[in-house]
């Protein structure tokens, strides 16, 4: 008919069960890695984007003073506050040919207590109009 009921060794008694408590830590750490890295990326893509819209704001002829930083904080605030904290923006290091946007924020953290900073810079020649 079947086969009869063959019982386990009582020596693999519970190596299922510990198996998942090792390798499941593992997974979870795996996970939440994943996640804060993806958290990292998008802070660091924001801000760079952030950095080239002040600086295409900045580079204009007529542009007025401060309009890049300006336009970089406006483009940060908007497009990563989920994931970029306490954006800040400088033109430091800009000349008169070339203008130098920087923005500065925080990556949203799973670890309490812990912070990590992104920073992005942007450089652009400013837009001289000259006859041929």
């Amino acid at each position: 008919m079947g086969q009869p009921f063959r019982r386990r060794d009582h020596a693999e008694a519970g190596a299922l069960s510990l198996g998942y408590i090792i390798v499941f830590p593992a997974f979870l750490l795996a996970i939440m890695t994943i996640i804060q890295v993806s958290f990292w990326y998008l802070a660091r893509q924001t801000a760079l984007a952030a950095a080239r819209q002040g600086a295409d704001a900045a580079r204009t002829q007529d542009a007025r003073p401060g309009a890049g930083p300006t336009a970089a904080l406006s483009f940060a605030e908007s497009a990563g506050s989920g994931y970029l904290l306490q954006p800040s923006a400088s033109d430091l290091g800009s000349t008169a040919q070339t203008i130098q946007i920087q923005v500065t924020g925080q990556v949203v953290s799973f670890i309490p207590g812990v912070s990590w900073t992104v920073s992005q810079v942007v450089q652009a020649p400013v837009e001289q109009f000259t006859t041929p």
